[in-house]
């Protein structure tokens, strides 16, 4: 709720960009980014500006060549979020966050109620080709198997 005590927690003015991650942010999703691989040269980039660039490119949803150039690379950053998308670290992050997120605001961690309109009860409805069994399904000739007459012959 926005309250006057509350308001300066949301406050993201200190930022360099509103989608940055805040100090409270990071040590949250810090434990959960993975480390390094092993061999190789150490890792040079910092870790924190990857993730402030992928959550940039994410909520400004501007092309992949036109994050800002005090961001990591984006060959670098979408690597990165290939990466992180593969291996589920992005899906951790997000419920860590999520979790968080409902904890300030004084809910359960996990929502009990859900709401389901009625264009996605009536899209559900159609089905997709997974839903249509084959054995109901009439064969399709082929036209060349259709210009075939077929004959017995007696002998």
């Amino acid at each position: 709720m926005w309250t006057t005590e509350n308001r300066p927690r949301y406050d993201r003015n200190g930022l360099r960009y509103p989608s940055d991650l805040t100090d409270a942010e990071w040590d949250l999703v810090k434990p959960l980014v993975p480390p390094a691989k092993r061999g190789g040269r150490k890792r040079e980039v910092v870790v924190r500006d990857v993730l402030n660039g992928v959550l940039y490119v994410l909520s400004t949803a501007c092309q992949w060549r036109a994050p800002p150039k005090d961001l990591p690379p984006r060959s670098t950053v979408h690597g990165y979020l290939q990466r992180w998308d593969y291996d589920g670290t992005l899906m951790s992050i997000h419920d860590a966050l999520y979790v968080a997120c409902r904890e300030l605001a004084e809910r359960e961690a996990s929502p009990t109620a859900c709401v389901i309109d009625s264009q996605s009860v009536k899209s559900a409805e159609k089905g997709g080709l997974r839903s249509i069994r084959r054995d109901t399904m009439r064969a399709r000739k082929s036209k060349a198997r259709s210009d075939i007459s077929w004959s017995i012959r007696s002998a």
